[in-house]
C-alpha cells in the first residue's frame, strides 16, 4: 500500500513509523525546518519530501497520483479538510484520512469534503475514559467500517458465563469472533477446545451493537437488587 502522509508532527511521524515498519511505501511531506530535523532522526530521508503539504505541485513529486491512501495529519483542519478535497475530487485518492485538531470543527469532515473517516483526537480520548470509567472492564482498541465492527478486549470476571468453559460451548454473539487469549504472559491461539479462565484477557472482533451481549458472557454477573435479596431472605 502508497500512503501519503501530510504533516511531519507526533502525529504524522508515528504513523509513518508505524507504516514503514509494516513495508508499506510511505512519502511523508513537511516544510517546518525543526520538525524536518527531528523526523530525519526517525524515519528514513527517502521516506521525507521537504515543501508545503498542501501545495498540489509538492504533492504530485510525493506521488500522489498513485497513492492509494492520503493521511492529512497537519495542525490545520482547514489544511485537512483542503487536502482531502484534493485528493478526493483531483487525484481520486481512493481513501482519505484526516486529523481533527479542534473538536468544533468536526462537523465539516464528512463526504462533501472526500473525508472518509475523520480522527477526533479529543472525542477518542474522551469515549475512552469514559469506558474506563464505566462499571463494565470491557475496552475498545479499535473501531472499523465506521464504527459497525469493533475490537475490543475484556478480562473474564469470577464466576462469569465463560468461566471454565470450552469456547465451542460459549453461546456467542452471531457477528462475534474471539483471536486471542491473553494468559499471564502468554497469547493463545483460540480453537473450540480452548478452556476460558476467569483472569484471562480476551481479544474478540465483534459488531458494535452486540458488545453489550459479548460482556454480559464475559465480564461480571450482574447483581440482583438488594431488595430482591432482602425479600428471599424473609421468605
Amino acid at each position: 500500500m502508497f500512503v501519503i502522509i501530510a504533516g511531519g508532527g507526533r502525529t504524522g511521524a508515528q504513523l509513518a513509523t508505524m507504516l514503514v515498519q509494516a513495508d508499506h511505501r510511505v512519502h511523508l511531506v513537511e516544510e517546518r525546518q525543526d520538525v524536518l530535523d527531528r523526523i530525519h532522526q526517525e524515519l528514513p530521508t527517502e521516506v521525507i519530501y521537504q515543501g508545503d503539504p498542501t501545495d498540489p505541485k509538492m504533492l504530485e513529486n510525493a506521488g500522489i497520483r498513485e497513492a492509494d491512501v492520503l493521511a492529512a495529519c497537519t495542525t490545520s483542519d482547514a489544511d485537512n479538510l483542503v487536502l482531502c478535497f484534493l485528493a478526493g475530487e483531483i487525484y481520486g485518492i481512493r481513501r482519505t484520512i484526516a486529523r481533527i485538531n479542534n473538536p468544533r470543527s468536526a462537523w465539516f469532515f464528512d463526504k462533501k469534503f472526500h473525508v472518509d473517516v475523520a480522527l477526533n483526537q479529543a472525542d477518542l480520548m474522551a469515549k475512552l475514559i469514559a469506558e474506563e470509567m464505566s462499571l463494565g472492564d470491557m475496552m475498545t482498541l479499535l473501531k472499523l467500517r465506521r464504527g459497525a465492527v469493533a475490537v475490543v478486549e475484556e478480562k473474564i470476571a469470577p464466576g462469569a458465563e465463560a468461566d471454565g468453559v470450552l469456547v465451542r460451548d460459549l453461546k456467542l454473539p452471531s457477528d462475534c469472533t474471539l483471536a486471542a487469549v491473553i494468559r499471564k504472559e502468554d497469547v493463545i491461539t483460540v480453537r473450540g477446545d480452548t478452556r476460558l479462565e476467569a483472569g484471562d484477557e480476551v481479544l474478540a472482533v465483534v459488531a458494535s451493537e452486540q458488545k453489550a451481549a459479548l460482556e454480559a458472557i464475559l465480564g461480571r454477573k450482574p447483581q440482583p437488587p438488594a431488595a430482591a435479596l432482602q425479600g428471599k431472605r424473609r421468605l
